[in-house]
């Protein structure tokens, strides 16, 4: 029986938070030790000029991510670890699967539809104002991303859902007009996977500029920690940890017992300072070691470097020939 291939990505637009952590990287590493199956983790940095028009962000977000990945415990050796930049194939993969992507299927995308009903209620006349077609075609380099290594599992959001699917979709339609060429994705919900809350009590989104970087100094740690909104309830009132931000956030760090001691700690009346204090403690202990690994490789990005290069080098073992035969499948080929 051939092994799951999984793959993640994570767009490089900012630095890492501890929603990244506990939503993606935590989970993406301990996947990576099963040997019964097979992980791709990649830099989306082509996904990021769709986003970000800041070219210096784009590096420096791309080496806060990938020493987050290493810091934190990644296995290079078995995962696939590397930057899409460095792996050409995807983006001709990418403009060969425009050919078989019907403009209809990119109308119905989550992210499109969103920009157009931003303009139509703002009242502009042009439906499409500001749309580029980097975000438009978004959902296709995805579908490059993930077929190219014959991904057999996506772990994505609910809200990137929509995006495996329409992989599926376009990897049927070349299948059906050409050969048999693509394995078919399927999506993964993470059902227990938390999605914290930031400052704001909205969720933690670069986007909302809420979010608590995952290696803050201590000192900013604490400070961030200590600005998340609370209500007005006082010391020694009961208080409801159901959708509480604070509650949310140790309870994605700790194990069951501590969260059981601090569920008690709600209901005789802790104090949101005191609730905050031992959060800081809780996560400055539990992020101290891998921090100090985390400075180690931003001050030597050279490091960093050398890892994505050894990883593109062995993703490209896979992608070069595999290319081929999707090129040969769509009369892309050498005369005689």
């Amino acid at each position: 029986m051939s092994k799951d291939i999984y793959l993640t990505g994570i767009t490089t637009t900012g630095t890492p938070h501890i929603g990244n952590y506990v939503g993606a990287i935590r989970p993406g590493i301990e996947a990576s030790k099963d040997l019964t199956t097979k992980h791709f983790y990649f830099l989306a940095d082509y996904h990021s000029l769709a986003k970000n028009e800041d070219p210096d962000r784009i590096v420096q977000s791309t080496l806060e991510i990938a020493a987050a990945w290493m810091a934190l415990g990644l296995d290079t050796e078995h995962a696939y670890f590397y930057r899409q930049s460095d792996i050409p194939e995807i983006l001709e993969l990418t403009w060969i699967l425009h050919g078989m992507t019907g403009k209809g299927l990119m109308n119905r995308a989550h992210s499109y539809k969103a920009s157009v009903q931003a303009n139509v209620e703002s009242g502009n006349k042009d439906p499409d104002k500001g749309v580029m077609m980097a975000l438009y075609s978004y959902p296709i380099l995805m579908a490059a991303d993930i077929l190219m290594f014959k991904s057999t599992k996506v772990p994505v959001g609910q809200d990137q859902k929509q995006h495996v699917e329409m992989a599926r979709d376009i990897a049927q339609r070349f299948n059906h007009n050409y050969r048999e060429t693509f394995v078919l994705p399927e999506a993964v919900i993470g059902e227990n996977t938390a999605v914290l809350k930031g400052l704001d009590g909205r969720k933690m989104s670069k986007s909302y500029d809420n979010t608590i970087p995952l290696f803050a100094p201590e000192k900013r740690l604490r400070k961030l920690i200590m600005k998340i909104k609370t209500n007005s309830q006082e010391p020694g009132e009961p208080k409801d940890t159901e959708g509480n931000t604070l509650f949310d956030i140790y309870k994605a760090f700790a194990t069951p017992a501590e969260t059981a001691e601090i569920a008690a700690a709600y209901a005789n009346g802790i104090a949101w300072g005191e609730m905050k204090q031992r959060l800081f403690e809780y996560i400055n202990e539990h992020i101290k070691p891998a921090r100090e690994e985390y400075d180690r490789l931003i001050a030597d990005p050279g490091v960093v470097e050398a890892e994505l290069q050894k990883g593109a080098e062995r993703a490209r073992e896979i992608s070069v020939p595999y290319l081929a035969e999707i090129r040969d499948a769509v009369g892309i080929r050498k005369l005689g």
